[in-house]
């Protein structure tokens, strides 16, 4: 059958593309012709290698040449990093790449909350293979992974303050704060005074350095309330929905309630900014004694130049963590986007991102598995075989 792009008529069986890239049959309408052509990006399990590799080259003929087919591939559409049908040209950060180009070439302008206007598509998907210590880290360009890593163990402790985190070197929290702060009082105060004074003044860092109740406050003690007698509701304990899960998937791993969630309708108000990576879900697959932990990731708000890189390398680490404290292997991470931009003025870093491309595979190391997922600490993570290209950097929108 051929790529249909109308409905099918009556009973006819149609071509769809399942969420494993597979092709099948099925009644209902057709999918239209340019959804199944970037669907074809998955190639069949069940051709050869020779049926394969030719369609290949045939979409890399198609498409002009510029890094084949990866510069056409969809966002809306998945690969899987180090897939057994994926060739050495077909390194998982092309996806990543694609979607860049994607929104760049093809995305909707429109004005945001930061004046700054972005270029977006809506609904996207990356993933990446966990296993064997892979870490979806960006080669392109050079990701400070270590200051993410410091970040996931701040959320993991539940702070709200970017004083223990300026305490450590990581500046990526200072623009909110800073804005609220010469807004407030009206002096021109560079970034790195304001910092310093963050850190060198407890009493100054208690009052500017809060971004309110936000990401690793809802994570570990989420508010709730008990009646208090005539009417009336008094705090009751915080919800620690980290520990939640991982004793979850220790004893009832089928369970499709593994989640933790950041977006707190109630307290949004008070959040320097509300969560854009707000809802992981956790899934185990595999035979008993061989049992793998995936993570799903939506991400309402999505900055794919500057935020994306560090949050799909803090959401390897987290399923990595929670994998190791459950006792099961790591599976897959599953980025899926909701708003998915690129700011107008990082027009310097895209192109030159996009002129790149990516080589390598780095490994992330757990050296030491503690007794808690809370007793983790920067010198139990190691990366290896990182050999990124060099920095690019672009303002933060705020």
């Amino acid at each position: 059958m051929g790529l249909n792009s109308g409905p099918c008529s009556g009973g006819a069986k149609c071509l769809e593309i399942n969420g494993r890239g597979e092709r099948i049959r099925t009644s209902g309408p057709c999918l239209p012709k340019t959804v199944l052509y970037q669907a074809e990006l998955l190639p069949d399990r069940r051709s050869g290698p020779n049926e394969l590799e030719t369609g290949a080259r045939q979409r890399r003929a198609h498409s002009g040449g510029v890094a084949g087919w990866q510069a056409n591939f969809s966002g809306g559409s998945a690969l899987r990093m180090s897939s057994p049908l994926a060739s050495p040209s077909r390194h998982w950060e092309w996806q990543y790449l694609a979607l860049m180009r994607r929104i760049w070439e093809e995305g909707d302008e429109r004005g945001d909350r930061t004046g700054v206007g972005t270029r977006a598509v809506f609904g996207t998907m990356l993933s990446f293979d966990l296993a064997e210590d892979r870490i979806p880290l960006l080669t392109t360009k050079r990701v400070f992974w270590k200051a993410a890593a410091r970040e996931m163990l701040w959320f993991l402790a539940g702070e709200s303050n970017i004083r223990p985190l300026l305490q450590q070197g990581v500046t990526i929290w200072s623009d909110w704060p800073l804005a609220k702060y010469r807004q407030a009082s009206g002096e021109a105060i560079s970034q790195e005074v304001f910092e310093a004074r963050i850190v060198e003044d407890a009493d100054f860092a208690a009052r500017w350095g809060d971004l309110g109740p936000v990401y690793g406050k809802q994570w570990v003690d989420w508010p709730t309330y008990e009646p208090a007698g005539e009417g009336t509701f008094r705090r009751g304990p915080g919800v620690n929905q980290v520990a939640q899960v991982i004793e979850s998937l220790r004893t009832n791993p089928g369970s499709r309630r593994h989640i933790i969630e950041g977006w707190n309708v109630a307290e949004l108000d008070r959040m320097a900014l509300p969560p854009c990576h707000k809802t992981y879900q956790f899934h185990v697959a595999g035979a008993k004694g061989h049992e793998r932990l995936s993570c799903v990731l939506y991400q309402r708000s999505c900055d794919v130049a500057l935020g994306l890189p560090f949050n799909l390398f803090g959401a390897a680490l987290l399923t990595r963590m929670i994998a190791a404290q459950a006792g099961y292997q790591p599976g897959e991470l599953v980025w899926m986007g909701g708003d998915t931009h690129l700011y107008l003025n990082h027009v310097d870093l895209i192109e030159a991102q996009l002129a790149r491309e990516p080589a390598g595979e780095p490994k992330l190391h757990l050296l030491r598995v503690p007794n808690s997922i809370f007793g983790y600490r920067i010198e139990d993570f190691q990366v290896t075989d990182y050999a990124p290209q060099g920095t690019l950097r672009a303002p933060v929108a705020v």
